[in-house]
């Protein structure tokens, strides 16, 4: 009886296991030993865009400084593990230096357009400041990582935070929380400055529901550059030479911007290196975003 006890237990374990293995497609990325809690809905409701992981060292001790991933994917595809397959070395690095990580889903503009999308990652951002001391976070360590046009919903999550834009929450969500630090890949900045701004068909026409030289109301309530001021945490811009889908321009004009503005931030342009891809994950640009991680959250 002991012995068909301690197989069951076994089977058991194999079983839940092998459940997280097939529903986190990423965790081998990670360092050995990663803690995961998959698949939290972070907004009280039964929508599958409303759900984040969290990524925790093995044998964490203390409170642990937050880095929140948002992914990419024009903001109408891709999930929560989008961009990690190209970025491997640099996620794992950014676990195995003693950062939690939290990836988020957030709902697409052909299921809901802007705010819809910086109302889903404030949410999220909310529920983890909430519930901070469950998962051994600091709440006073979150910093920000986005992906193209998660990269622009980190861009405008970091920026707009001290403005308190009542759009851009969900009510009765928290609003206590505050980013010290932003790293940014290839984000839109500025929605006016892609080619298919008269488009109605284009990406960023879909995201606000009108073509931004049609509503240029919305594209500039939609474009983090609005919302630039001395009190924003520092950045870390990193964008490739031939991206041929979000310009240069676009991170050159967010540096231009900040440093008008006073905002310790850093431009880094991948020479040769298209829109997304393993380019990004050298040893040079990882080597930038943990030390950028490592001094604001200390």
């Amino acid at each position: 009886m002991k012995n068909i006890t301690i197989q069951f237990y076994f089977l058991l374990i194999a079983f839940v296991y092998q459940g997280i293995a097939q529903t986190n497609p990423v965790i081998d990325i990670f360092p050995p030993a990663t803690i995961l809690h998959g698949n939290i809905p972070y907004n009280k409701d039964a929508s599958p865009k409303h759900l984040l992981d969290i990524y925790l060292p093995a044998n964490a001790k203390g409170k642990l400084p937050l880095v929140i991933f948002i992914h990419g994917g024009a903001w109408l595809s891709n999930d929560k593990y989008a961009d990690m397959g190209y970025m491997k070395k640099t996620v794992a690095e950014i676990v195995s230096s003693g950062f939690a990580l939290a990836s988020i889903d957030y709902r697409f503009s052909t299921e809901a357009v802007f705010p819809a999308q910086i109302q889903d990652c404030n949410s999220a951002i909310s529920f983890l400041y909430d519930n901070a001391d469950t998962y051994g976070l600091d709440k006073n360590r979150f910093a920000l990582i986005g992906f193209s046009a998660g990269g622009h919903l980190a861009i405008l999550a970091g920026l707009s935070k001290n403005d308190q834009i009542e759009a851009f929450f969900t009510p009765g969500t928290s609003r206590a929380f505050s980013f010290k630090a932003v790293v940014d890949f290839y984000g839109p900045a500025e929605l006016m400055l892609f080619p298919g701004a008269d488009d109605i068909k284009s990406p960023e026409a879909l995201l606000i529901g009108a073509a931004p030289l049609d509503r240029p109301d919305l594209s500039k309530a939609a474009s983090p550059i609005t919302y630039v001021d001395e009190k924003d945490p520092p950045f870390l811009i990193v964008h490739g030479e031939n991206d041929d889908q979000v310009s240069p321009k676009q991170s050159r004009l967010l540096s231009s911007w900040l440093t008008v503005k006073g905002v310790p931030n850093e431009l880094i342009i991948v020479e040769g290196a298209p829109h997304y891809g393993e380019m990004f994950d050298s040893d040079k640009v990882r080597n930038k975003v943990i030390t950028f991680l490592q001094k604001h959250l200390p």
